[in-house]
């Protein structure tokens, strides 16, 4: 799959829910995007599995 899945996320900084898109074409990855709200770094980590199902994680700067 080689498409761009949005996806809803709540930000762990300012509790607002806030979209964004997942790349379907890589299995695991984990990266950092600014919250479009309060502009504070967001720790994601998103693996897709064989049916294209993809479950998003995201976490503070500072977590783990």
């Amino acid at each position: 799959m080689n498409e761009l899945m949005p996806s809803t996320v709540q930000c762990p900084y300012c509790w607002e829910l806030i979209e964004v898109l997942i790349d379907g074409s890589v299995n695991e990855q984990a990266y950092i995007e600014d919250c479009q709200v309060c502009c504070r770094p967001i720790n994601f980590t998103v693996v897709v599995n064989e049916s294209g199902a993809f479950e998003v994680n995201v976490s503070h700067e500072d977590e783990a």
